[in-house]
């Protein structure tokens, strides 16, 4: 069955700046999190998928990648080594390990599924426990990126605070992350396989997935009429993210008031990659149906 969206890694060198800039855009942030292989981060949540900020914090805890092991932190790390920006694409699952196989067996991740826990801070200012198992898929023809989908092993309570899915700048959802490459349909088969959905073509580009769950894949020329000001040449890389807010114009006022430069592009207010580490955000008002 198709696959929600569920978080994007964007990768950060100093995670207390990184916080600092992302609040500044108007996002509400959870407190750190400590991940037991050398990473730490920090959540932008919304109703049901989240924005992760990501940094390196203890380089000596980072493990290698080996045969059949993909390092989760490894590749973040070397990602830094470049640029900042979204590293990895995440989609819900409910058995990682199911999907490791399936990743397997399509070609697409000869990687064995990762089980990992770390504390949570509460909103109360207690901790909990939480869960997750991996599955990892990797595409040669996309050196540097990632994607993987996520498993919760523990209450859904525990980790969808409705206290940290409260913005001031009204975002309530990521709808649709874009992505910039030189001949989008080559990246169309790994793309089916791993959201187990079918692409359908856009101009100069293709997107799959459903209403409100997105993975759209553009060429340069359309990168350049869509997101003025982003580079779309070069390898395949994430560009954007299109966020759903309640009022667009209370987010322009939010972001107006805390000195955020954006532009106002019919009904979508988009807000340069400079500003949030790599990634330029667009802003648009939700759906109804």
């Amino acid at each position: 069955m198709p696959r929600r969206l569920d978080h994007f890694v964007i990768c950060v060198h100093d995670l207390a700046q990184a916080a600092l800039d992302w609040q500044r855009l108007g996002f509400a942030l959870t407190p750190t999190g400590v991940h037991p292989f050398g990473t730490s981060n920090r959540l932008a949540m919304f109703e049901n998928n989240f924005f992760e900020l990501l940094a390196v914090t203890d380089a000596a805890a980072v493990p290698p990648a080996t045969s059949g092991h993909f390092s989760f932190a490894a590749h973040n790390r070397e990602f830094l080594g470049s640029a900042e920006g979204m590293s990895m694409l995440v989609l819900h699952t409910t058995d990682a390990h199911a999907d490791a196989a399936r990743f397997r067996s399509r070609g697409i991740g000869a990687y064995a599924p990762f089980d990992f826990g770390r504390d949570a801070v509460l909103p109360g200012g207690t901790t909990a426990r939480v869960a997750f198992s991996l599955a990892f898929a990797t595409d040669p023809a996309m050196p540097g990126l990632a994607f993987f989908t996520c498993q919760q092993r523990h209450a859904p309570k525990l980790f969808w605070k409705p206290e940290y899915q409260r913005h001031p700048n009204g975002a309530l959802r990521v709808t649709e992350v874009v992505m910039s490459a030189p001949e989008p349909m080559k990246h169309r088969a790994f793309l089916e396989h791993f959201a187990e959905d079918t692409a359908e073509p856009v101009p100069e580009g293709l997107t799959i997935g459903q209403r409100g769950d997105r993975i759209t894949v553009l060429g340069p020329a359309e990168i350049a009429r869509r997101l003025p000001g982003v580079d779309g040449g070069g390898a395949p890389r994430f560009c954007a993210a299109r966020i759903a807010v309640g009022d667009l114009d209370a987010t322009a006022r939010t972001l107006k008031g805390n000195g955020v430069a954006f532009e106002v592009r019919g009904a979508v207010l988009l807000v340069p990659s400079v500003a949030s580490h790599g990634l330029a955000l667009e802003f648009a008002e939700q759906e109804t149906n």
